[in-house]
């Protein structure tokens, strides 16, 4: 490909994909995908930080593909949340990173606010953030397992729990852009599993990847593991978070009178196959009027949602159709 130093011109795109546990930068141009890097996500330090090493590892991607970071024309932003908007743009007041804002955090640092699109914009002119979970479903919608679908929800079931919602084809994002933390309805406020975010009984409390091990003293792994081989309090455990999990699910289809959800994550890419039938049940066992025909499908992007999903967010429409056809992303995988 014969690229221009027209800054007019898309020549590259910078995508970040930012956990709580990991960071990953890509870079990519019309062929697709050219290089991906990834790390640890900060913890210690400014509050800064995040954002300074999400620059900081664009411009390692930018090495490995043998091009200028100064080409990058834009750069979308795959995230955790929940955000705040002010004068500065989005800014990320996440429990998963910000030691400051949990009472008895082990997170090494003091951070209630990190200012993500101001500390990019110093290096960027044109950044798109928005929260992992819409950002995948965007990615899904475009390339994976809802191309077609306007009523449809893309769900993450892995350390944590989290949504994109779309109705009528139309993307919902809300009042700071955190439309889809429906991880934090409360199910069970009886309940003492807590979530990071201070709820006792809510979705994520009651079945992510973090909290559902946390009263056994097993790591989430393990107790998958061993409920899967038919083990009797892992399999109760895991099949009761599976019930919550489809009654979230549930909520979500009576409310928003969905058609279909998409499911990623650890927890689901391993363990779906036989999950699935748990969820669906909860779903399809109430409300038929609005739940007949409601579909759950594995997202077809993979552990790659998210990193397609920022790209989708800057993606030229002239560039989709050549994507379509070569599925370019699958090139991450090695």
């Amino acid at each position: 490909m014969q690229h221009t130093d027209n800054m007019d011109t898309f020549t590259y795109l910078g995508a970040l994909d930012i956990g709580g546990t990991k960071l990953a930068a890509t870079v990519a141009d019309a062929s697709g995908p050219l290089a991906r890097v990834a790390a640890p996500t900060a913890r210690s330090g400014s509050e800064r930080a995040v954002g300074e090493q999400a620059i900081e590892l664009l411009e390692q991607a930018c090495a490995v593909a043998h091009i200028d970071p100064g080409r990058i024309g834009k750069v979308g932003v795959s995230s955790c949340g929940p955000f705040i908007k002010d004068e500065s743009g989005i800014v990320l007041v996440t429990p998963n990173l910000c030691g400051g804002l949990v009472g008895g955090s082990d997170l090494p640092n003091d951070w209630t606010r990190i200012p993500l699109e101001a500390v990019l914009r110093e290096r960027f002119a044109d950044v798109v953030i928005r929260n992992d979970c819409v950002a995948a479903l965007i990615g899904e919608r475009s390339f994976g397992a809802l191309q077609g679908e306007d009523d449809c929800v893309y769900v993450t079931w892995s350390t944590g729990i989290g949504f994109g919602l779309c109705v009528n084809g139309h993307v919902l994002l809300g009042k700071h852009g955190n439309a889809g933390h429906a991880g934090h309805m409360l199910l069970d406020p009886s309940s003492d599993a807590q979530c990071g975010c201070g709820n006792f009984g809510d979705v994520e409390a009651l079945t992510s990847g973090r909290n559902i091990g946390r009263g056994s003293g097993q790591n989430a792994a393990t107790i998958f593991t061993a409920a899967r081989q038919g083990e009797g309090a892992e399999r109760a455990l895991v099949q009761q978070a599976a019930q919550w999990f489809g009654r979230a699910l549930y909520n979500l289809a009576a409310t928003l009178d969905t058609r279909a959800f998409a499911i990623g994550g650890s927890v689901w890419l391993h363990h779906g196959d036989w999950l699935k039938p748990l969820a669906q049940k909860e779903i399809e066992s109430r409300l038929p009027a609005v739940t007949s025909g409601v579909t759950i499908k594995t997202a077809a992007l993979g552990s790659f949602v998210a990193d397609i999903g920022a790209l989708c967010l800057v993606l030229p429409p002239e560039w989709r159709h050549a994507w379509h056809q070569s599925r370019p992303w699958q090139a991450l995988a090695s």
